[in-house]
């Protein structure tokens, strides 16, 4: 995960540094450095991640585009496969 990705996810999911510190259970400083380019450690940015993740942003690769993020698609009753499918 890059440094904008980090931030474009939080921002999407309208999470403040705080908020985001506290569900990945690390400093909110280890935040903002990661957002600043700084590096840290691979299990804190893993642990960042995961947790945007959990949160619902999908990380998008690069691949021609450039590295990105989007919001999950929320999984409603509708869309859900019914037994025996």
């Amino acid at each position: 995960m890059l440094a904008v990705q980090c931030k474009m996810a939080r921002i999407a999911l309208g999470l403040g540094v705080r908020e985001l510190a506290e569900l990945a259970k690390v400093s909110p400083d280890t935040v903002a450095r990661l957002e600043r380019g700084e590096e840290l450690k691979e299990r804190t940015v893993d642990a960042l991640r995961t947790a945007l993740e959990k949160a619902g942003v999908e990380f998008i690769a690069e691949n021609g585009g450039g590295p990105g993020v989007r919001l999950k698609k929320p999984r409603c009753a509708a869309t859900k496969p019914k037994k025996g499918d």
